[in-house]
This record gives C-alpha cells, sequence and structure tokens, in this order.
C-alpha cells in the first residue's frame, strides 16, 4: 500500500485529464486548499514531534529550515508546480528537465518519512492528486509528445516510493532519521503554507475556503 497509493493517485489523476479534459484549474483551488490544510496538519501533529523526541532540537530546527530553503530552491526551477502553478510556456516543445528533476527530488523526499507515520501516506496521496492532475494539463496542453508526458508522470510516479524504499533499506535513514525527517518538515511546512496563503487570494473571506481547511485539520487530528 506505501508504494502503490502514491503511483495510483498520479496515475489516475493522469488519466482523469486525458479523458476528462479539464481547461479549468481554478476548479481544483478547494482541494489545493484541502490538501495543504491536511499536510500542515499532520505535519504538526505527526512529523514535528517524532522529529524532537530523543534529538538535539537546535539541530533539528536547523534542518527544518534547510528544508524550506531547499524548497525554495527547487521552485526556481520548478515554477511552482509543487502547489499548484506550472508557470511555462505551453508552446515550449522541449522536454522540461528542470521541472522533472525539481518534481522528483521533492517527491522522493515526501517518501522518506512514509514508513514511520502511516498516516503520512494519506496527506501526500492527497497533495499529489491536485497537483498530478495541474501538471497533467499542462503537459498534454503543451507541444510535448504525449510520449514524453506519460514518461515524465510515470517516473514523477515512483519518486515517493522509491523515497520510502530508500528510507527503508539504506542504514543512513535509521541513523540521520531526525534531520531527514526535519528536512523533509521543511519541505512540507512552506508547500502547504504557501498552498493555504495563494488559497486565500487577496485575503478575501471564502467560507467554503475556510470549511475545507477546518475540515482538513479535523480529518487529520482524528487519523
Amino acid at each position: 500500500m506505501t508504494y502503490l497509493l502514491p503511483i495510483l493517485g498520479v496515475l489516475l489523476s493522469f488519466l482523469f485529464v486525458l479523458i476528462v479534459k479539464p481547461k479549468n484549474k481554478e476548479n481544483f483551488k478547494l482541494l489545493l486548499a484541502f490538501s495543504g490544510a491536511f499536510l500542515l496538519a499532520l505535519t504538526v501533529f505527526e512529523l514535528l514531534p517524532s522529529a524532537y523526541e530523543d534529538s538535539n532540537a537546535k539541530t533539528v530546527g536547523v534542518f527544518i529550515m534547510l528544508g524550506i530553503l531547499l524548497q525554495i530552491f527547487l521552485e526556481f526551477f520548478s515554477k511552482g508546480a509543487e502547489h499548484g502553478h506550472v508557470h511555462i510556456n505551453s508552446n515550449e516543445r522541449k522536454f522540461p528537465w528542470l521541472l522533472f528533476f525539481s518534481l522528483c527530488l521533492h517527491s522522493c523526499l515526501e517518501g522518506f518519512p512514509i514508513d514511520n507515520h502511516d498516516s503520512i501516506i494519506f496527506g501526500i496521496l492527497i497533495h499529489k492528486i491536485p497537483i498530478s492532475v495541474i501538471l497533467s494539463i499542462f503537459l498534454l496542453e503543451s507541444k510535448i509528445e504525449l510520449k514524453k508526458a506519460v514518461l515524465f508522470i510515470l517516473f514523477f510516479s515512483l519518486m515517493t516510493p522509491f523515497g520510502s524504499y530508500i528510507s527503508v533499506y539504506f542504514d543512513f535513514s535509521t541513523t540521520q532519521y531526525a534531520t531527514i525527517t526535519a528536512l523533509v518538515i521543511g519541505v512540507f511546512l512552506h508547500i502547504s503554507t504557501v498552498i493555504l496563503f495563494e488559497s486565500s487570494e487577496g485575503h478575501k473571506f471564502n467560507i467554503r475556503k475556510l470549511v475545507v481547511i477546518m475540515a482538513g485539520i479535523l480529518i487529520a487530528y482524528f487519523l
């Protein structure tokens, strides 16, 4: 299940876009807001306490900040695809290698804490679905060949399970558990807060967004 759910989430999202051909990305803003709140709450309720348990608090804090900085750095290349924005010329025929590598690294990091925190898989899955839909819309509307778009999505879907595999079978992930988890926490904090900030564009009160954000937090709490 750990390996299968992220793969299915990405591939089924791509298949949905391929068949239904949704045009309006705005329709996914509520789902993005829910995913941001859900991921943020799981990070606070699950990952933060475990990272600080029996660890040097200052070191954990440093790696959380490094995770935030790493995600900011990755977004120079992904153009914000991790939180639902793909600011790349859709008329470009070249394969978007920088977008590909930055998204793959981000997804690989996401997989590290799953083995020790079962509920995190649901946060990652709910985060991946709207992102995969928006990414698929971009790929299918661009001038990139279909087979290249399919390969992009296929490799992207495998990266989170690959991160989980590394965390289970490589010794360094056990000895450096606190620091790696702190790094992932930083990545999650940046992604989730940016999603929530962008979902409240113009700082206008929106009861529907408030309801889905509250729902995301409550569901994460009771998981």
